[in-house]
């Protein structure tokens, strides 16, 4: 019969064991807590302690006291590229369900009263299946979600050879191109593409 130490160390190698086999695949996301405020934290702010007053001003994106529809939309990541698929319709129905929840007066929107007060009597908000509500700009969901998570100051530009690293970076030189394009046209007196065809010149 195995020692009590070895039967120890067995269990540690095969309670690792998946997280060793998952570290590699960079579409692998650890276990969301029910929570889904608490999963958003963690997952987009990197922040695990916080209260409900600190929550709703970080994400009062106009600093007016009060979250509108569209602030509810962006919190839940819903203008996010990764929400694309998502019908107008479907945006519009989790504004709507965060508001039956938290928007107790039907201003049609949230204020910091009514959301703290709120989550103090144990309302929350729910996960409504889009994903853990990215609303960053691509540098910072790209430094978040991929740099932090894979590499560190000491990586070398060259490092960078993650289908992450390589669509981030052709990104910023099909930017910088249409950039360089505009300003081109910028100078020229009169841009020939813009005069309809049937007024240029032939021949």
């Amino acid at each position: 019969m195995a020692s009590p130490r070895i039967f120890t160390i067995l269990t540690l190698l095969l309670t690792s064991l998946p997280r060793a086999i998952s570290h590699g695949d960079h579409n692998q996301e650890p276990v969301e807590p029910q929570d889904w405020a608490l999963a958003h934290m963690i997952s987009e702010h990197h922040i695990s302690n916080f209260d409900a007053g600190s929550f709703f001003n970080l994400h009062d994106y106009s600093s007016s006291g009060q979250w509108s529809r569209s602030d509810i939309q962006r919190t839940y990541g819903l203008y996010d590229v990764s929400n694309n698929h998502v019908s107008s319709s479907e945006k519009e129905s989790v504004a709507d369900k965060i508001l039956s929840i938290f928007d107790k007066d039907l201003s049609g929107t949230i204020s910091y009263a009514e959301f703290t007060i709120g989550s103090a009597h144990g309302l929350k908000l729910p996960d409504l299946g889009h994903g853990p509500g990215h609303h960053g700009d691509d540098e910072y969901e790209y430094e978040i979600h991929h740099f932090e998570k894979y590499h560190d100051e000491n990586t070398r530009e060259e490092d960078l050879i993650h289908p992450e690293d390589i669509a981030h970076f052709k990104m910023h030189d099909e930017r910088e191109a249409e950039e360089e394009r505009v300003r081109n046209l910028d100078r020229r007196a009169v841009v020939s593409e813009n005069i309809p065809a049937k007024f240029r010149r032939r021949g």
